[in-house]
């Protein structure tokens, strides 16, 4: 069939093997790193919301080689030159900052989260050199600021909206920050934009953010009209008392409604939410996807006879997040795949059509000049996590 994803790198395609061309709320976010848009070209900005358009902008540089960008606080940063290093303790950030700039070359420090994930995924067989990049906050995001002085970064990519103790000791220390806000798909491509700015690639971050939308325009025209609608997709993410989820401030929600389903824990007032087992009973989930930030497979959702009446347990629809170049829970550069994934778990009918193999390893050609093998494949997919669950073939496929 033909190849629906639209090219977002110039240049000769990867070569085989590992070739590259060059070298919440607090309790939202810190979830996220417990385990383990538009885009400026002058004044002119393509690619999301006005509101997040007005929040993305840069100024016109200053000079040939000064820049200013307003970050998602509102707050314009100033750089005399290029930006050469740049560390960053929001744990996606990384995958996506190597997507727009081809590589980890500037990346000086990370989140500890981001580190397993580079450890444990495909990021760090495709960059080895993220597998030892410095950590320069926790799980909290609270800066470790000793550590950032010895690494000297041009910029610090932070929470903006988690208060001044996670800000104000970059700023007192004399480092330029910009601060992010987090959840939905146009605070994903404004991040998109500002990373554009900052590292010299606008045009590329622009075919990012293109390319995200001509994939959502795809997915929703793959779906329509398949499968029973309306099926309950619950999230659940391990935690030391149970599990947790997201309401529908969450971008797993935004991802569910995507591809036709619906979240039994989108009115909750939490934005994430403790579920307990006798709220699982009660929602009967469809499906039930489970986070890639824990270790919780779905073989131990089948053994636990509490869950035997839960028809995603009955039936078989329980499924482990995949890990790619980033875990494909929270919004990413690789979250259309996640969609086509989200697509293919509802409407099992819809493999052939979404060709989700040949999608990731075209995706992974484009935005790491990477060409993926097909064990690598079975890997970010999950597939022996998954082993036991319906559909399982048409992954392989």
């Amino acid at each position: 069939m033909p190849d629906p994803v639209p090219p977002l790198l110039d240049g000769s395609a990867a070569r085989s093997g590992t070739s590259r061309r060059g070298s919440s709320r607090r309790g939202v976010l810190k979830l996220l790193g417990a385990s383990g848009a538009a885009v400026a070209t002058g004044t002119v900005l393509v690619g999301c919301s006005s509101r997040e358009a007005q929040d993305a902008k840069g100024a016109v540089d200053s000079g040939s080689s000064g820049f200013t960008v307003t970050d998602q606080r509102g707050v314009e940063v100033s750089f005399d030159g290029p930006v050469s290093r740049i560390a960053t303790t929001v744990i996606p950030s990384p995958s996506i900052l190597a997507a727009v700039d081809g590589g980890v070359d500037r990346i000086v420090g990370i989140n500890e989260s981001t580190l397993v994930a580079n450890k444990q995924g495909i990021f760090g067989e495709m960059f080895p050199a993220s597998r030892k990049t410095r950590t320069v906050s926790g799980s909290d995001f609270v800066p470790n600021v000793e550590t950032l002085l010895s690494l000297k970064p041009d910029v610090v990519i932070q929470w903006g909206d988690m208060g001044d103790e996670v800000i104000a000791p970059l700023e007192n220390a004399g480092f330029k920050v910009i601060g992010l806000t987090y959840g939905t798909q146009e605070k994903l491509e404004t991040w998109i934009s500002l990373f554009g700015r900052i590292t010299g690639k606008e045009d590329r971050a622009a075919d990012l953010v293109s390319w995200m939308h001509t994939e959502k325009a795809a997915v929703g025209a793959l779906v329509r009209g398949k499968g029973r609608p309306g099926q309950k997709v619950l999230y659940l993410r391990a935690a030391a008392d149970g599990w947790t989820s997201y309401n529908g401030s969450g971008y797993m929600n935004f991802c569910t409604e995507l591809v036709g389903g619906v979240n039994p824990a989108k009115d909750l007032k939490a934005a994430s939410p403790q579920v307990s087992t006798e709220q699982i009973l009660a929602w009967d989930p469809d499906v039930i996807l489970l986070s890639a930030f824990d270790e919780k497979p779905p073989a131990a959702l089948y053994a636990d006879g509490r869950l035997s009446r839960v028809r995603a347990v009955r039936d078989r629809r329980v499924y482990k997040i995949p890990l790619g170049g980033y875990r494909w829970d929270p919004p990413c550069a690789e979250s259309p795949l996640m969609w086509r994934w989200m697509a293919q778990v509802l409407h099992p009918s819809t493999a052939a059509a979404n060709g989700l193999r040949a999608q990731l390893t075209r995706t992974f050609d484009r935005l790491y000049d990477y060409r993926i093998s097909a064990a690598q494949v079975d890997e970010v997919l999950r597939l022996d996590l998954n082993a036991r669950s319906a559909g399982h073939d048409g992954f392989r496929a």
